[in-house]
């Protein structure tokens, strides 16, 4: 029975004193600051995750805008688009196929 007492004796709050606390305030100290860099980490971590959905979603809106602007290129430079575009400067399809011009002092 005085075996079990002993046992007891050792976990009371009274050998949590100031000694055991002065004895051990590097560890303490070490735990602190393992626990501010446990707490900085996971903001770290998340401030990490913002800027990347926000990349990723400038990346798909900018993926969109170079399809669009793409598709409009192909569109505009179809040979009836551009026929359209340069009409009102007086130009246009020919006609006739293009032939040869041969210079008559050269043979």
């Amino acid at each position: 029975m005085k075996n079990n007492e002993n046992k007891i004796s050792r976990w009371q709050p009274s050998r949590l004193g100031y000694r055991w606390v002065a004895r051990n305030v590097g560890f303490l100290l070490f735990l602190a600051v393992l626990a501010v860099v446990y707490i900085y980490n996971g903001h770290y971590a998340d401030q990490i995750s913002r800027d990347l959905n926000r990349t990723n979603k400038e990346l798909k809106e900018l993926q969109y805008e170079y399809k669009t602007l793409k598709s409009e290129v192909m569109f505009r430079s179809k040979e009836s688009e551009l026929a359209k575009a340069v009409a009102p400067f007086g130009l246009s399809e020919l006609t006739q196929p293009p032939f040869v011009l041969i210079d008559s002092t050269q043979k």
